[in-house]
């Protein structure tokens, strides 16, 4: 078993315990920890993650960008090494735009889970980042994204817009604030683009990959850029599960060509087009807790790890968040908060009318039901990262260390529990073998 240390949450447990309690008028404690069982799974890396991986590299010689996608929600467990590897290149050949998606799900100012995760707002969090990808030069641009309308509603309202019409009583739009603010990430990714379209030169246009983690946000992303840039409907299929996208697609384009009566078009050349690509997963996902991020976020397909193991993971987080998000909505009734993932899902359950045949309550569906309420923000919203400069530093170096094999992080993990064996035998009980 490997443990999850959590004390950046001190200050933000402390005050939960002041205000909540639990049985007969105890007072409530989240768990400091997070056991996570060394047999879960940590690989998600398929068939067509490395046939799509080859592919990406035999297009390289036409691609002047790429558009890495991560999830703000886990900006550190989304990087991809294996990806950055990859398609790397000197920034004169190939310009890069690092792009955090679903930014709007991360804790606002002043919120318990701004205060929960060591007292950043996303904010904060955003300057962080900013500040470490400029220190080391890593892209041309920075761009954080909330989730923004969905791809067809955004093409509606780009069209009315076009033709003067008021959008904003359309209950499928956004808030105008949200909408203003959707639309403002989009431009400034666009300008991103442009600018590195006309630093490039190039009488054909360019040409730019997006890539990421699956789920990430790739191809909403390009639906986002094209209604923007075009004013066009949806060219790539979407959906809430990793893997709807297998393979390259065509290039879209998303900026018109220099000479259209589109203002800002100037020195494109013949325009920028963008290829969207499936979600490539690293092939061993050496820390256990990652995987259940990547689980959490919808990273992995939904089943791979246990449903009530995710659950598990996300209450252990919301205790240590704001326990009141899911009290007032499920366990008014049944004596307040829990560290017991089982007693937190027969409360889902019976509250949803998750049931199985028989009426018996079905704790895997209300498993399931309450990570999807997490991960569209109707139960909180807080990253599941901590991102200050020591974690950064320390992510550079896991990074920069050769990518394993499932096989071969298998044989490590062996000789290591082999190694803490023989010492144990041997007396020697109380120091650790090196991790796997």
């Amino acid at each position: 078993m490997s443990t999850v240390q959590s004390a950046t949450a001190a200050a933000a447990v402390a005050k939960s315990a002041i205000s909540l309690t639990a049985g007969a008028g105890a007072a409530f404690v989240p768990r400091q920890t997070f056991d996570v069982s060394s047999s879960i799974t940590r690989s998600y890396y398929l068939g067509h993650h490395h046939a799509a991986l080859g592919r990406m590299r035999q297009m390289l010689s036409n691609v002047g960008l790429i558009i890495e996608c991560r999830d703000f929600r886990v900006p550190l467990t989304s990087w991809n090494p294996l990806l950055e590897r990859s398609l790397a290149a000197n920034p004169a050949e190939r310009a890069r735009i690092i792009v955090y998606t679903k930014r709007d799900l991360g804790p606002s100012d002043g919120s318990a889970a701004a205060a929960a995760s060591n007292g950043q707002s996303s904010a904060e969090v955003i300057r962080t980042l900013r500040a470490f990808h400029a220190q080391h030069s890593h892209a041309a641009a920075v761009v954080f994204l909330g989730s923004g309308p969905r791809d067809d509603n955004l093409y509606d309202m780009m069209r009315k817009s076009k033709r003067g019409n008021d959008h904003r009583g359309s209950s499928s739009s956004l808030s105008s604030s949200s909408a203003a603010a959707a639309a403002a990430g989009d431009n400034r990714l666009l300008e991103a683009i442009k600018t590195v379209a006309r630093e490039r030169d190039a009488l054909t246009g360019l040409r730019a990959m997006v890539v990421g983690m699956p789920n990430a946000g790739k191809s909403t992303l390009l639906n986002r850029l094209r209604a923007r840039g075009m004013g066009l409907p949806k060219a790539a299929r979407t959906g809430a599960q990793p893997g709807v996208t297998r393979k390259l697609g065509t290039p879209v384009r998303i900026a018109p060509a220099e000479g259209s009566a589109v203002p800002g078009s100037e020195g494109l050349g013949e325009g920028v087009f963008v290829v969207d690509t499936p979600g490539v997963f690293v092939p061993y996902v050496s820390a256990p807790e990652d995987m259940l991020k990547l689980a959490l976020v919808g990273c992995v397909k939904d089943g791979l790890v246990p449903a009530v193991s995710v659950a598990d993971y996300l209450l252990f987080h919301l205790n240590r968040v704001d326990p009141s998000v899911y009290v007032s909505r499920f366990c008014a009734d049944t004596g307040g908060p829990t560290n017991d993932v089982h007693e937190f899902l027969r409360a889902v359950a019976t509250r949803t009318g998750k049931l199985r045949r028989g009426g018996q309550l079905s704790l895997e569906n209300a498993a399931e039901w309450v990570v999807q309420e997490w991960r569209r923000g109707a139960l909180g919203r807080f990253l599941l990262d901590t991102v200050t400069p020591d974690t950064l530093a320390d992510m550079v170096r896991r990074a920069d260390e050769p990518a394993l094999s499932m096989n071969q992080a298998r044989k490590k993990e062996k000789e290591a529990r082999k190694m803490r064996s023989e010492m144990k035998r041997l007396g020697g009980g109380g120091v650790d073998a090196p991790a796997a």
